[in-house]
């Protein structure tokens, strides 16, 4: 091995950097360091000698030995070398659904006593939410003697903005809490639906969760799966949040958003009227009905309410709701705010959930495969939380939500009943509205002829 060569190991050595965060790691192994300095200082003095005898024409003899007693040197930094980079590990961890940090470093083999240590830490800081879908990423170092891993670095985030660091500092760990700062701009995206709304958005760079709140919000007016056709078009206003170079990472509320189809067009406005955030159109109407049009996204209509023949027991009967077929686990959600009067088995229907949302409209949701977290009978949800998530329970053929709406005790097509037209903003309301609608105008003008 040349000096190069051995240089060259000692730097990718000194990287360990890339391993393990030089902080964590060299911060609180300095005798290794040390170590390192001295066997360096004793390989260059080694070197000097050696050169030194060469150069004193040293007998055949001579030189072989120092050749072997160079080798030999190489094959001890070598050595020393591996032992030093092996015990470390980094690793990557896309957190799962119930995970908790505990089952996760659990998976990793750390000591149980570490575990126990940070658990409690992070509860005193009030820590401990995790959520799924996110990226944690560890560094542990392997202890062969005692069987067991010790944690070095482990980082992860809570929020698009929020990250948490636990770093080990001797026989304990450091936990901090990184806040990333952000810039808000707004951006204006227009587009035209040649397939579907949510490949559209995609394709012009919307979002995902903009997309899902724009659904929702013309939820109430609009089926998407049904009332939209090639060439209608989209425009969002909204607002995202960048780091330092620009990359998105949060985005905050839609401003004003406008979608016409099929010759139709409506356009809404945020308002907040100091009681609740809500959409307007331009006589100050809110779009916001007492219940949602479909309390599913990304359906199709499967059967329609009144007389078919049973898909299971064969002969004609009448369907008193309407069948969404939606992939397995596909959210359902409630298509209006109430109180939950049942959360369980319905013998045919399977799993579902019924929803009273005042004394003339109660909704049904059947078939579903589980329940969201929460609901049970007597909880109060808002319009559009998650309740459940489509299954095949019950008598069912296949995956799909049964909705019914019942109003007055009677079942009634949930697609073509007449809903009450939305909140109307009158006096003083709808003076302050009106200022803030030319507001968005100009801003959104101004955006344009950018």
């Amino acid at each position: 091995m040349t000096i190069k060569e051995i240089l060259d190991n000692l730097n990718k050595t000194l990287s360990l950097k890339n391993n393990v965060k030089s902080t964590a790691v060299f911060g609180k192994y300095s005798t290794i360091l040390m170590c390192l300095i001295v066997i360096i200082t004793l390989f260059i003095f080694f070197t000097l000698a050696t050169e030194n005898i060469n150069n004193k024409d040293v007998s055949n003899k001579d030189a072989t030995n120092v050749l072997e007693n160079k080798s030999n040197f190489s094959k001890i930094i070598n050595l020393f070398l591996r032992g030093l980079n092996d015990p470390y590990v980094e690793t990557k961890y896309v957190i799962q659904n119930n995970d908790s940090l505990q089952k996760i470093l659990g998976r990793f083999n750390i000591d149980n006593n570490e575990i126990q240590l940070i658990s409690s830490k992070l509860a005193k800081k009030k820590m401990t939410n995790i959520y799924a879908g996110r990226e944690l990423s560890l560094i542990y170092k392997i202890d062969k003697s005692r069987k067991k891993n010790q944690l070095v670095n482990l980082f992860y985030p809570v929020s698009n903005t929020i990250r948490i660091e636990i770093l080990k500092n001797d026989n304990d760990f450091d936990i901090r809490e990184n806040i990333l700062q952000l810039y808000k701009r707004e951006v204006v995206v227009k587009s035209s639906i040649e397939n579907n709304l949510y490949s559209a958005a995609v394709e012009a760079g919307i979002e995902p969760n903009i997309i899902i709140e724009f659904a929702r919000i013309y939820g109430f007016e609009i089926d998407f799966q049904r009332d939209i056709r090639k060439g209608d078009t989209f425009e969002i206003f909204y607002e995202k949040f960048v780091d330092g170079n620009e990359l998105v990472r949060d985005t905050g509320k839609i401003i004003f958003t406008s979608v016409n189809f099929n010759n139709k067009e409506i356009n809404l406005y945020n308002f907040n009227d100091k009681k609740e955030e809500g959409y307007y159109d331009i006589s100050g109407k809110s779009i916001v009905k007492s219940l949602m049009k479909t309390p599913i996204n990304g359906a199709r209509l499967s059967s329609s309410f009144g007389m078919r023949k049973h898909p299971i027991l064969g002969f004609n009967k009448k369907h008193f709701g309407t069948d969404f077929a939606a992939p397995a686990g596909t959210p359902i959600m409630a298509s209006g705010s109430g109180t939950v009067t049942k959360a369980g088995w319905c013998g045919g229907g399977g799993n579902c959930v019924k929803i009273r949302h005042n004394s003339t409209y109660e909704t049904v949701y059947a078939h579903m495969r589980s329940f969201a977290k929460g609901i049970k009978k007597g909880k109060k949800v808002s319009q559009g939380r998650i309740i459940g998530y489509v299954g095949s329970t019950g008598m069912s053929t296949g995956p799909h939500l049964h909705y019914e709406v019942h109003v007055n005790k009677k079942k009634v097509n949930s697609q073509t009943l007449k809903l009450p037209s939305g909140k109307i903003l009158k006096g003083e309301e709808r003076k302050e509205f009106e200022i803030e609608r030319i507001k968005i105008d100009l801003k959104l003008a101004e955006i344009k002829n950018d």
